[in-house]
């Protein structure tokens, strides 16, 4: 059985990583009080309520201390069960930004009284056992929610067809650095087709764009030695036995330059026999 335990701050998308998990066929349970945790297991494992696929929620809601959530673990260890964590993470000022769009309450701040601020900090020390155990940590900080939900159905859809998962993620240097990146090309040394008139409005999904970016003979150099990198590095990501790798090409604005070389990427790690998704985190930015 594949037994999945989603959990992270408050605000950081679990609703949204489990509805993108009940999309691919995991049984889900939300709001897990610490205790039941190795009961739900029993139950997922049972005769005719065997599972194949189960996503449980563990969060703020059920743990309300650093030795609780331990021991929520260690009871679970205890059953010799393999099981993987999801965390979904954000920084504490998109988690704030978050609560006052929406103008929902953090539940420590309706449990304790404290402010939204002080939940958050007390939120990711309860929660720090969790994260240091999870094989998965998303953070949401500059993700929309369609950008999380492909993240999360990246992890899981194709899981065990491909030892690796791999997410290229094409972004503006001026909107900052994808926090979960394991590696990272800046290709604003190219050619910029933003100074062209007839290309400043497209994209790098736009075949003009590509074709402009592509005319140099020092983009195809680039292209060829991050191509010939990636041959080389990728089987070693494998070989040490990483589950995830984030992949994130840079240019000014996120639009043209680092939207053509994340496609061209994708594709030859398409040719290399892994299974990748790509994002345009910036793609629609328009300040």
């Amino acid at each position: 059985m594949n037994f999945l335990i989603v959990t992270g701050l408050s605000g950081a998308g679990k609703s949204m990583a489990v509805n993108a998990l009940e999309d691919i066929g995991f049984f889900c349970i939300d709001n897990i009080p610490a205790g039941l945790l190795p009961r739900i297991l029993d139950f997922a494992q049972q005769g005719e309520n065997q599972l194949s696929r189960v996503a449980v929620v563990m969060d703020i809601r059920g743990l309300h201390s650093v030795q609780e959530t331990n021991e929520a673990l260690e009871a679970l260890d205890e059953k010799k069960m393999p099981y993987d964590i999801l965390f979904l993470d954000a920084s504490d000022a998109a988690i704030r930004r978050r609560y006052k769009e929406t103008r929902r309450v953090h539940p420590m701040t309706i449990s304790e009284g404290i402010p939204v601020s002080e939940a958050i900090t007390k939120e990711r020390q309860i929660l720090q056992p969790l994260r240091e155990r999870a094989k998965y940590v998303i953070d949401t900080s500059l993700l929309s929610t369609a950008q999380n939900r492909e993240r999360v159905s990246s992890l899981f859809l194709q899981k065990g067809q491909c030892a690796m998962s791999i997410n290229v993620v094409s972004f503006g240097f001026k909107y900052g650095l994808p926090q979960e990146a394991d590696i990272v090309f800046d290709v604003r040394c190219l050619p910029n087709p933003f100074y062209v008139p007839e290309l400043k409005e497209k994209t790098g999904l736009d075949q003009e764009v590509v074709d402009y970016v592509m005319k140099f003979p020092e983009s195809q150099e680039l292209l060829h030695r991050i191509e010939s990198f990636l041959e080389y590095a990728l089987p070693l990501y494998v070989k040490e036995g990483k589950s995830q790798l984030m992949i994130a090409i840079g240019c000014t604005g996120g639009k043209h330059r680092s939207i053509t070389f994340a496609r061209k990427i994708g594709e030859y790690c398409t040719k290399l026999g892994y299974q990748p998704s790509v994002q345009h985190r910036d793609a629609r930015r328009t300040a």
